[in-house]
């Protein structure tokens, strides 16, 4: 059996749900960023980052290289197409959700989602910038469908699976794409929503959040942001070294450490 260190709110993880829902994989799930699972997701990767997949002792971490290797151990059915360059042009597509679309919706969500409870006001400029890279970077991904129904053709492929997630989370954020500059992609996004396995996997995130914070307990971490290179080359672009650098000073920010688990300075 298959197991998954997982979070049902991380992208990262939905994405690699999305791909074994996709191939018909049966794997049993670990809310790994839960307080409670922290050691059994360090013992894994030690960089207590999600997801992590187990094959019966193989472990992989690192949502791309999961799919990669889901892939290569389930190819039928495929969720990379077919050719050379377009392989390379999916790949691609994939990592610019991963590093760019992810690391503006990570830094902007801080302060509106429910796994973070800060009470102080989003550092001046943050929400701005944000929502303005954002609406950009759809239109890259809108101008990359091209006529297309999905963006390798007429079936989704790890690019869909790689983006949905992160799009399906802007409205929270209050980021609406445009109906003129993002007509493509909002044809897409109710495309997505019609599949099966995205409609289950929007219908498991909405319940695991009532599971999760309805009763009022919190089963994260709340106050410390665990940050990562491409989070904060974001952040640092945006010209708020500052605010980060006493974020660190305040025990606020930590960084992942291969030693195990996210570490900061000391004194």
């Amino acid at each position: 059996m298959i197991r998954l260190y997982d979070n049902p709110f991380s992208p990262f993880t939905r994405k690699v749900r999305l791909v074994l829902a996709h191939k018909g994989i049966e794997f049993e799930r670990i809310d790994a960023l839960a307080k409670h699972a922290h050691d059994a997701l360090v013992r894994v990767n030690p960089r207590a980052e999600v997801p992590v997949l187990d094959d019966d002792g193989f472990v992989v971490v690192e949502s791309a290289c999961i799919v990669a290797y889901l892939e290569d151990r389930f190819p039928i059915p495929a969720v990379y197409p077919s050719g050379a360059r377009a392989r390379a042009v999916a790949r691609a597509l994939e990592r610019l959700c991963d590093t760019v679309f992810d690391s503006i919706v990570h830094d902007v969500s801080i302060w509106t989602w429910p796994t973070h409870r800060r009470e102080d006001a989003p550092p001046a400029g943050l929400l701005d910038a944000g929502r303005r890279d954002l609406s950009e970077i759809a239109e890259r991904f809108d101008s990359a469908l091209g006529e297309s129904d999905f963006f390798c053709g007429s079936a989704p492929c790890v690019a869909d699976f790689a983006l949905f997630p992160h799009l399906s989370s802007l409205k929270p954020l209050g980021v609406l794409l445009d109906e003129q500059r993002h007509a493509r992609l909002l044809a897409w996004n109710r495309r997505m929503r019609e599949l099966p396995i995205v409609r289950a996997d929007l219908e498991s995130v909405k319940r695991m959040a009532f599971e999760r914070f309805a009763t009022g307990r919190h089963p994260y971490e709340a106050t410390k942001i665990v940050w990562r290179g491409d989070r904060l080359e974001w952040l640092f672009a945006n010209g708020l070294h500052d605010w980060w650098a006493e974020e660190l000073r305040s025990g606020r920010a930590v960084v992942p450490s291969w030693r195990g688990g996210a570490s900061r300075p000391r004194g």
